[in-house]
């Protein structure tokens, strides 16, 4: 059978515009009609293709737990998210935790304290350590990526509670697996991050614990935390390979580690919805048939 052009057309513009064709939109409508929703296969999809725009944030919400399986009780539940915000956002504002101009990343990470029972007291509080910086990042950045408050803090909160419980033991190996895919890509840029000091001083913490909130635009970034938040810290180590590999060549002229990781700590926003293309194939790559990797 000749090939259908307008089919073609039809198949290249979805795929432009977030998934490769409507094949695979369909297939997620399928699954999403299911109830109880299957996780399993939830996750499998989202492994294995990119989420169409119009239905990213309710499968993250699905499979982060916010919502429950079963369909028809999303309304309920989300209703009971609800009013939990607003009873966490009163109890601050009466303790004086927050007031009207407290700026929002601030707002929900005093929530995230507060029902994690890691509140300091009043006249404590004292400016965010490093580990509520990694919260206040990815914070800002689900805040460009959702509009809802409600919607963007329960996201935020079960995203990192997520993150922490599934790849906490696994998080700090990243830069070692980082270092053996490198060299099994590019081992002459391995060799001189190696000699120029550099390799140890890489901004890990930017791209292993704030899942690259911070490093790549949200436009970017949300095609990757379809991976983690469907089973994969690793898909963050081929994303910094990507990086690494995309910038080699400016990245060989550098002999000083502070000039390294300034650049990479600032990395040009227009070429990474291509760095996470092709971050995604590498994973692909070296995954062989998809599962749920870590």
């Amino acid at each position: 059978m000749a090939d259908d052009p307008q089919r073609n057309f039809r198949s290249a513009y979805y795929e432009k515009v977030g998934f490769r064709g409507v094949e695979e939109k369909k297939s997620l409508e399928i699954l999403l009609k299911d109830n109880p929703l299957d996780l399993e296969k939830l996750s499998t999809f989202s492994q294995r293709f990119p989420l169409p725009s119009m239905y990213r944030i309710h499968v993250w919400k699905v499979l982060l737990g916010i919502l429950p399986p079963h369909s028809d009780s999303h309304a309920l539940v989300g209703g009971y998210r609800k009013e939990q915000y607003q009873d966490i956002l009163e109890a601050l504002e009466v303790m004086r935790y927050i007031n009207s101009s407290t700026p929002s990343t601030h707002v929900y990470l005093r929530m995230f304290q507060l029902e994690s029972q890691t509140l300091p007291r009043c006249s404590e509080t004292s400016p965010p350590d490093e580990e509520n910086e990694d919260f206040l990042s990815i914070s800002r950045a689900m805040e460009e990526i959702v509009d809802d408050p409600v919607d963007c803090y329960w996201l935020v909160k079960c995203f990192v509670n997520q993150y922490h419980t599934k790849f906490g033991d696994s998080v700090p190996h990243l830069p070692k697996s980082l270092e053996h895919y490198l060299s099994q890509e590019e081992p002459r840029l391995l060799n001189h991050l190696k000699n120029s000091g550099a390799l140890h001083q890489l901004p890990y913490n930017l791209w292993f614990r704030r899942c690259f909130a911070g490093c790549l635009p949200e436009s970017s970034l949300q095609r990757v935390w379809d991976k983690v938040i469907s089973g994969s810290c690793k898909i963050l180590v081929f994303v910094a390979l990507e990086i690494l590999l995309s910038y080699k060549i400016m990245l060989m002229g550098i002999n000083r580690p502070e000039g390294v990781v300034r650049f990479l700590c600032n990395i040009p926003q227009e070429n990474t919805d291509a760095i996470v293309t092709k971050a995604i194939d590498l994973w692909h790559k070296y995954s062989g048939t998809l599962i749920h990797a870590i």
